[in-house]
């Protein structure tokens, strides 16, 4: 039984990819990877923010700092994922 994104993907003229397991644990991998870069990205904002004491202007850096770097961090999962398909001929 197809899914209704494979049956969309058929009407549209495309082709689905099913990943083998083992290409799937890899994915997977970038993912736990980078979850735990995200944390303790998470974690250093968190001591960064107790050292700010109350510093308004540094308190605002810090929350900027974090969020170029989740972003950064995001963009850099997404590329690894997507050599990782190109890799798996996807």
């Amino acid at each position: 039984m197809k899914s209704a994104f494979e049956l969309a993907m058929e009407r549209l003229g495309a082709t689905t990819h099913e990943f083998t397991p083992e290409q799937k644990e890899r994915l997977a991998a970038v993912d736990r990877d980078f979850a735990a870069k995200i944390a303790q990205a998470r974690f250093e904002n968190q001591a960064r923010l107790a050292k700010a004491e109350g510093d308004v202007e540094k308190l605002q850096q810090i929350q900027d700092d974090l969020t170029v770097e989740l972003r950064s961090l995001e963009e850099r999962k997404e590329r690894a994922k997507q050599q990782l398909r190109k890799e798996f001929g996807a």
